[in-house]
């Protein structure tokens, strides 16, 4: 009974990494996981023109301007990847 317990769950959890690329796996660091939630909020903003708009109301900048920055965020959200020890 256990086992195919365990067996619908990994395939349950398989189907999901499978469909949504962003849910991680095993090995991601949280430096991976921080960066893809920040792509993708920046790109949701991007993509909305309300949530644009109104982050351009409150910066009292124009919309282009906003998508812009926005855009440049989304090369490195949370700054430089940590440095790998290889130990």
């Amino acid at each position: 009974m256990s086992s195919e317990l365990r067996y619908t769950a990994n395939t349950q959890l398989e189907h999901l990494h499978a469909r949504y690329t962003g849910t991680g796996h095993a090995d991601l660091t949280k430096y991976d996981w921080l960066t893809h939630q920040h792509r993708d909020t920046l790109s949701s903003i991007v993509g909305h023109p309300t949530l644009t708009a109104y982050l351009a109301i409150a910066d009292g900048a124009c919309t282009g301007r906003v998508k812009y920055e926005m855009t440049e965020k989304m090369l490195q959200p949370c700054g430089p990847p940590p440095r790998k020890d290889d130990d």
